[in-house]
């Protein structure tokens, strides 16, 4: 007997090799080519749901375990059905959940109650040791710049925090601010290459810790400091030479891009230099992903570089470098889901079977978005007015041997406490 599911497969996956498998019986779907991906399901019902909703319900019915993967892995039946069209296999109920989706998206944007601090804190006050089971050595939480191609994770995350601060060009002495510091590796990098006093805000009580832990135990406390604290409330009377934000963008939200940046403003000296980091999109989207917003970055949103450079200009501040990354987050995320299946015993211990999945989930369908939707990476640098930055990029690279030359000797990171 065939579910609906088999109906909705039925007209999307025209390319590829799938099999699927449940009370039913097996059907066959796509035209053979590919590497064969075979999915195995416990019971009708499932099957009944994921066609109803799949945009959220895919994702459940696999964290719930009624849904399995036997060949191939969740990664490669997502990236199956995004190399397909999916426009003609719509419903009419996708088509009313979706609306009623980016409705209550808009609604979102628009509340006036800051739920910032338990929207940080849903992800990113989970157990330190949850991110020690993938992250790299310094525990950076962003893209990583994988130049040259085939170097380690490691190694990658060293380069993006060489490269970004190649373009923020610190001098001796200098203030730093760093908006979203996460486990304080940016920062540490920045005032120990460089000699600058940083101060690292965050919302997450569990980063706070770790960074000023490992603040401690490096010796930074005369030049480094982690404070819990929303950017928008620091005083309009401190002033930055340079600016720094790396993954945190991404938790602004639309409504207030243009308060972001005016902060921005106001708190970067007039020979300033701001560098912007974040996960950027084609096109500006109507909602976010509903099982990414219910389960893993609630108020997230990625935002097209045509909603936020309105918001830049406004401000005052110009617009001095942009960069695109196209692939390198897919590499991240390769590599961080690589990690954390191989230690799949360890988070299933530290929550259990379900948050396993859901993770995993949230990995896999994060690199299909930059493998098979064009997300990419954007980092923007910007300054308060004209001469500040040299006009030709040669500089980048030269500042990247400079701190290629204090890596060598840089002490060596120690391990994270808990």
């Amino acid at each position: 007997m065939a579910s609906s599911l088999h109906g909705l497969l039925g007209k999307i996956v025209k390319t590829g090799n799938l099999v699927v498998t449940g009370p039913g019986g097996l059907h066959v779907f796509g035209d053979g080519t590919g590497e064969r991906v075979a999915l195995n399901f416990t019971d009708e019902e499932a099957m009944d749901d994921i066609a109803r909703d799949p945009a959220l319900r895919l994702a459940e019915i696999y964290m719930e375990g009624r849904m399995a993967v036997v060949e191939g892995d969740i990664y490669d039946f997502l990236a199956l059905i995004k190399k397909n069209t999916l426009s003609e296999a719509l419903t009419f109920g996708m088509i009313w959940r979706g609306m009623a989706r980016i409705i209550a998206a808009r609604i979102r944007m628009h509340l006036p109650v800051n739920h910032n601090k338990d929207n940080v804190s849903h992800h990113y006050d989970l157990s330190a040791k949850l991110f020690d089971l993938f992250l790299d050595e310094d525990w950076q939480y962003s893209c990583a710049y994988f130049n040259p191609p085939g170097i380690s994770l490691y190694e990658a995350q060293v380069a993006k925090k060489r490269h970004i601060a190649a373009k923020l060009m610190p001098q001796r002495g200098q203030r730093i601010l760093e908006i979203g510091s996460g486990w304080g590796g940016m920062a540490m990098y920045l005032a120990e290459s460089s000699d600058v006093d940083v101060t690292g805000i965050t919302l997450s009580e569990e980063q706070l810790r770790v960074s000023r832990d490992r603040a401690g135990k490096r010796g930074l406390g005369d030049k480094l400091r982690f404070e819990l604290q929303d950017y928008r409330h620091l005083p309009a009377s401190s002033k930055y030479d340079r600016i720094v934000s790396v993954g945190m963008f991404e938790h602004v939200g639309p409504t207030h891009y243009r308060e972001y940046f005016q902060k921005a403003a106001q708190l970067l000296d007039e020979d300033g230099v701001m560098v912007l980091h974040s996960i950027g999109q084609p096109s500006p989207p109507l909602a976010t992903n509903p099982f990414i917003e219910k389960y893993i970055f609630p108020g997230g949103y990625i935002p097209a570089l045509s909603e936020v450079l309105p918001a830049v200009e406004k401000s005052g501040l110009l617009v001095r470098d942009i960069e695109i990354l196209p692939m390198h987050y897919a590499h991240t995320l390769r590599e961080w889901r690589k990690r954390f299946v191989a230690n799949r015993a360890e988070a299933i211990g530290l929550y259990d079977e379900r948050f396993f999945r859901m993770w995993e989930f949230y990995l896999a369908g994060s690199e299909m978005a930059f493998t098979h939707e064009n997300f990419h990476v954007f980092q923007l640098q910007l300054t308060k007015r004209g001469g500040v930055v040299p006009d030709n990029r040669d500089y980048i690279a030269a500042n990247e041997a400079r701190l290629l030359e204090f890596e060598r000797t840089r002490p060596s990171l120690e391990k994270v406490s808990f």
